[in-house]
């Protein structure tokens, strides 16, 4: 069977690497991107974790490196050392796949390093460096290595360079490289922060959007209405009915995760945390944890769906559901990666119907589920329970007006409350009722 990457002009030392890597038919990112960076053009991709986007720039960039020039040629940013680390990984093993481990040199540049140590390693320019914004700048204006004879810039995970705060390092990164140089950027998002950024420096990019969706036989999407309960007793009752080998619960922010995981674990629950919130070193223990199969849930901000990467996740929960339609997507892309199977289980409200309308529009399907005492059983999807006859919702809200309200707010007051509110509710029912004619 023919290789379907012989189609694409590599050198005979890539074609090699691509081999090595059993690599046989391009994903659909690199299909549309490829040739494009062979010919220099810059580009904007917006694709899911698991898409194959690394390589979609490495092989093409790797294709263009000069071993004779002694000079950085190649600069690869990210937005955590933890994700510049697998690059740099991915790096590595395309250099010894090539053969050319004495003729492409690779430097990983990134904090929680000495960097006197760093500098002596790199009295001999790299070809290629891969790293965190912010030590880069380091290097390059303490006149450690200079960038401005780079042909091409990779900004990987753009979006969370803004959230995190990284993207006014990046910029001063180009303002010291050559006016033509080939940028490459690769968000979820484009928010309009970086539509500015990217009108500054980039003049009629490639604009690659892959809207593709977790493979439906390897991934099962499962929903769980919230109806007023309390996130960390829902995700106790999950935990006795599926059994993760890693399950990654995702929170909106830090503050919720820290709340989650410190609940999860009065509950009894072991779990890990991370986020963008811990410093270096404890995010390094708790990653190193996770690797010694320490924990089998992990709490978690949209960090970890991107800025890292965590293998043998079996299952993600969405404590919340995001806002938008790619970070769900790119949250339950931890899992069902490599042939593997996986599912998503999401907590929803009424303020989340848009985006599951959304998805369930670009063809994802749900099972509607609830789960009680370890055991799953069957629910009405969304619009099922939203189809209430709109004077059941006028009754509600004319019965709660009516509730007496006590200042003093004793235990059981909100069941109490509710009683009333039912009992109201009844009594207006059968005002309301039309009298049958005789």
């Amino acid at each position: 069977m023919q290789n379907e990457f012989e189609r694409f002009p590599f050198k005979q030392e890539i074609q090699k690497a691509i081999q090595a890597l059993q690599f046989n038919k391009p994903t659909e990112i690199q299909e549309k991107i490829i040739p494009d960076i062979l010919n220099g053009t810059s580009v904007i991709g917006q694709s899911h974790t698991g898409s194959g986007k690394t390589h979609a720039y490495l092989l093409p960039l790797f294709n263009k490196i000069d071993e004779n020039r002694q000079e950085i040629q190649l600069v690869i940013t990210a937005p955590t050392r933890e994700l510049a680390m697998q690059i740099h990984e991915e790096v590595k093993k395309i250099i010894q796949f090539a053969g050319m481990d004495n003729k492409w040199k690779a430097k990983l540049l990134v904090g929680g390093t000495d960097k006197k140590k760093m500098s002596e390693k790199l009295s001999q320019p790299p070809h290629i460096i891969v790293g965190t914004p912010g030590r880069i700048l380091d290097l390059v204006t303490d006149d450690t290595i200079s960038i401005y004879k780079a042909d091409s810039f990779v900004i990987d995970e753009a979006d969370l360079m803004l959230d995190l705060g990284f993207i006014n390092d990046v910029d001063q990164l180009l303002i010291r490289s050559r006016e033509d140089i080939q940028l490459l950027v690769f968000s979820a998002t484009i928010p309009q922060r970086l539509e500015h950024f990217f009108r500054k420096y980039l003049e009629n990019p490639l604009h690659v959007k892959i809207d593709n969706l977790p493979s439906p036989e390897k991934m099962e999407h499962r929903l769980i209405a919230q109806k007023h309960r309390d996130e960390a007793d829902i995700i106790m009752d999950i935990s006795k009915a599926i059994h993760p080998y890693l399950a990654i619960i995702f929170t909106n922010g830090k503050d919720l995760a820290d709340k989650l995981a410190a609940n999860l674990q009065q509950k009894g629950l072991e779990t890990g945390i991370i986020h963008g919130g811990l410093k270096p070193r404890e995010r390094k223990r708790v990653l190193k944890d996770i690797q010694n199969l320490r924990y089998q849930y992990i709490v978690a901000t949209d960090l970890a769906s991107r800025g890292i990467d965590i293998k043998g996740v079996s299952h993600v929960i969405n404590a919340q559901l995001p806002k938008e339609e790619e970070f769900y997507i790119h949250r339950t892309g931890r899992t069902a990666r490599a042939g593997l199977e996986g599912t998503a289980i999401s907590l929803y409200g009424d303020d989340d119907l848009k985006l599951i309308q959304k998805l369930e529009q670009k063809g994802l399907e749900f099972t509607y589920c609830d789960v009680k005492n370890g055991s799953w059983r069957d629910a009405k999807s969304w619009n099922e329970r939203g189809n209430r006859t709109k004077s059941s919702t006028d009754l509600d809200q004319q019965a709660w007006k009516q509730v007496k309200r006590t200042k003093k707010v004793k235990p059981g007051y909100k069941k109490k409350m509710k009683k009333q509110q039912e009992q109201i509710k009844k009594q207006l029912a059968k005002k309301t009722k039309p009298k049958r004619k005789k």
